[in-house]
């Protein structure tokens, strides 16, 4: 998948006013959008993206920083920044959804390895994991160069890739001991200067990490030789605005990333396979 290559091919638009998009994932031939104060994820079709149904969420917050779904467990994980905890909605039968406390201002998450979620505790500066129904695995406490995680990614090598609500911003990949292994701030091999809150993250299967870089309104790729940075050429009328979250789906030649601004969307690049 060349993301440079990629084009716009859609926008699912705001479903009404004052619906920004704080997250988007992805599932088989399903896309998942959760937008401030609503306590059901929209689901579209992939193929299509056309509105298929809604999941309803009883007690969900109005902020919803954290949406993966895991094709493992076949769920979907909802993070509740308002009532710290997780939401977990099967996907298949039942539709049951069930909810787990955490810590403080829990924000994005992810599956990492052994399919267990992850989410990134922005005022507790912790990452958590925890089994797909709610028992806690382990708690990586972040140490010197990490504050306020918004989002963190296990990478191929075990470590995590974290995104954080800082401005000037850095992304640092850091160990299960929490410790910094590598910081990405201002690039010494591009023009891209310093980044602006860097929030939401996806990994591509060669390791090259992508960032929604929020207050620069752009999309950053850094290479998996963690030597460069670059802005990815993603052609949008007006531009991306105030980008928050991403979803990268390779098999079909996607990414998704979801505006916090100017006309709420879900914007939709992809490559000659759309």
């Amino acid at each position: 998948m060349n993301l440079n290559a990629l084009s716009l091919k859609h926008a699912i638009p705001s479903s009404g006013s004052g619906t920004e998009v704080f997250s988007v994932t992805s599932l088989g031939d399903e896309v998942f959008v959760a937008r401030y104060s609503s306590q059901k994820v929209e689901v579209y079709d992939a193929r299509t993206l056309s509105l298929q149904r809604s999941i309803t969420v009883p007690g969900l917050g109005r902020e919803v920083y954290g949406l993966i779904a895991c094709t493992s467990n076949n769920c979907l994980y909802v993070s509740d920044w308002c009532n710290r905890s997780i939401h977990r909605a099967e996907l298949t039968g039942s539709n049951a959804v069930t909810k787990w406390s955490v810590t403080n201002s829990p924000a994005g998450l992810s599956v990492n390895r052994a399919h267990n979620v992850v989410v990134a505790c922005r005022d507790a500066n912790k990452l958590q994991e925890y089994t797909t129904h709610g028992f806690p695995v382990r708690e990586i406490c972040l140490q010197a160069g990490v504050t306020q995680p918004w989002h963190a990614v296990q990478l191929s090598s075990g470590d995590y890739v974290v995104g954080q609500w800082r401005s000037p911003g850095v992304v640092n990949v850091v160990g299960v001991d929490g410790q910094v292994r590598h910081s990405y701030g201002r690039s010494q091999t591009s023009d891209v200067g310093q980044m602006k809150h860097p929030l939401g993250l996806a990994v591509t299967k060669n390791g090259d990490i992508l960032v929604a870089d929020c207050g620069n309104h752009r999309i950053l790729s850094m290479n998996s030789s963690r030597s460069s940075i670059q802005e990815l050429a993603l052609p949008v009328d007006g531009g991306i605005q105030s980008p928050w979250s991403l979803c990268l789906d390779e098999s079909r030649g996607r990414l998704f990333v979801g505006e916090t601004a100017g006309k709420y969307r879900v914007l939709v690049f992809g490559d000659d396979r759309l």
